[in-house]
């Protein structure tokens, strides 16, 4: 038996993300044996706890898709059993006390704000926690290089560090694992995966979606910390990393790490001076149309603080300064209110040395695309057009790469409940995350980078464009 202890079960992310994907787990028959506890500040009844997980266990017991004739009565077994307790997470001793009422072993999910987070950590003793305990952390981890250090060091007096699931649900297993199996198992890319061969590689994370109710969180993270610091630098990562010697959590993360250490915004080594300016771009969107939805101007979006100067859309240059990558750009961008949505890793080859004379037409990169959700993959070639064999066309070789029914928060937890953190961001990459963007975003802050604008609904602001545009 598993005990799953949601913190802030009360709050919009457990009701729309969390436990929408602790039902497809479930009912897929792969977490046997578990229990489900919510806790929440909310002073909320048994039926309203209910009703909660009945609209978000709706999906995984509607028939057809991963879920199993066992799975879905395991599931209506959990719904029955699961119970919900008022809790005030930061009254010293509450949560050591309640949690002493509980079967382990336990995954504590802490889905809350970072700060709660941090001091329910800080007053709880190890002596609270049941054997074998794992904590679950949402990000962001800690708001720069200094505080992370400082929640990392509060975790493990509590536990070890492979107990800590620092959660990232961009880092699917299937994201993990298609970018790894695609590289790894294939000579022909993997031998040209380096600076003598990429010219760039892009990470891009462009979506139609605005605010969508989330002033209160976004108004203060923007695109930058909501997006690049966290879920781009890890996929960074994983593409530039040097192959592993097995798929255990200790190798790939180790090999993670070393990318995430030799990484700086721009070329040269860490410390070295950076011209911001010429290696990160920010932008926000003003009014404009999405479909047939007007979106207004960001600044009039309710919540909005113009005086936090948060950005919509933002790209930093990163260099991974190392034997593989010296001189290579990897180029992260994550923006909302676009025109269109664009989950994709881009690596675009360099030319080829000598095309014979005789050719005609446009010499264009070779380009290989990894698709995120939904997980795809395509090469652009040039080859020779149909009439004239002279003449060279364009033409995109695709595959649609393999993919988990679970949702993503789903692909996480099944690492939580089977003790696997090979999913989980471990606590020294966290840092680095922060240290590689840290000087961006002191520098945006104080006006180093300007602000352009971006109608909503479009590409971006005139002169940004990407290997898609």
């Amino acid at each position: 038996m598993k005990t799953l202890v949601i913190l802030g079960a009360s709050g919009d992310l457990t009701g729309r993300l969390l436990l929408p994907g602790v039902a497809r787990l479930i009912a897929s028959g792969r977490a046997p044996g578990l229990s489900l506890v919510g806790a929440g500040s909310d002073d909320w009844s048994a039926g309203r706890w209910q009703e909660r997980l009945d609209g978000s266990f709706a999906d995984a017991l509607a028939p057809g898709g991963a879920s199993t004739k066992e799975g879905i009565a395991e599931l209506k077994a959990v719904q029955a059993g699961s119970s919900y307790h008022q809790l005030d997470v930061t009254a010293k001793g509450a949560l050591g006390t309640f949690l002493q009422g509980v079967q382990g072993p336990v995954a504590l999910y802490f889905a809350l704000p970072p700060a709660v987070s941090q001091k329910a950590c800080e007053i709880l003793a190890k002596k609270d926690l049941p054997p074998g305990t794992r904590l679950v952390m949402e990000k962001p981890f800690g708001s720069s290089a200094e505080s992370a250090r400082a929640l990392n060091a509060t975790l493990a007096r509590l536990v070890p560090e492979n107990h800590i699931h620092r959660v990232d649900h961009f880092l699917g297993k299937s994201t993990v694992l298609n970018v790894m199996g695609l590289r790894f198992a294939n000579r022909l890319l993997e031998h040209s995966w380096n600076s003598e061969h990429v010219e760039k590689v892009e990470i891009v994370f462009d979506e139609p979606l605005t605010l969508e109710n989330r002033a209160r969180y976004y108004d203060h993270a923007g695109a930058g910390r909501d997006m690049i610091q966290s879920h781009l630098l890890q996929i960074m990562a994983i593409m530039a990393m040097e192959p592993p010697a097995t798929l255990g959590e200790q190798d790939v993360r180790d090999n993670i790490a070393s990318v995430l250490r030799a990484a700086t915004i721009g070329p040269g080594a860490a410390g070295a001076a950076t011209d911001l300016a010429a290696h990160t771009r920010r932008a926000r969107y003003t009014e404009g149309t999405i479909g047939d939805r007007k979106v207004p101007n960001y600044l009039d979006e309710e919540g909005v603080d113009p005086a936090n100067g948060t950005e919509t859309l933002a790209e930093v240059e990163v260099h991974v300064n190392n034997w593989r990558w010296a001189g290579v750009p990897f180029i992260l961008r994550s923006g909302k209110a676009l025109g269109r949505a664009r989950k994709e890793a881009v690596v675009t080859f360099k030319p080829v040395p000598h095309l014979p004379g005789g050719f005609k037409g446009t010499d264009s990169p070779t380009r290989l695309h990894i698709g995120f959700g939904p997980e795809t993959l395509s090469l652009d070639l040039d080859v020779n057009g149909p009439g004239d064999l002279f003449s060279l066309d364009r033409v995109q070789l695709q595959a649609v790469l393999a993919s988990d029914p679970l949702l993503p928060y789903g692909e996480v937890l099944d690492g939580v409940l089977s003790a696997d953190p090979l999913l989980s961001v471990r606590g020294d990459t966290a840092e680095e995350c922060w240290r590689i963007v840290e000087t961006a975003f002191a520098a945006w802050k104080s006006g180093e980078v300007p602000m352009e604008e971006y109608p909503a609904g479009s590409t971006g602001p005139q002169g940004w464009t990407t290997s898609n545009d």
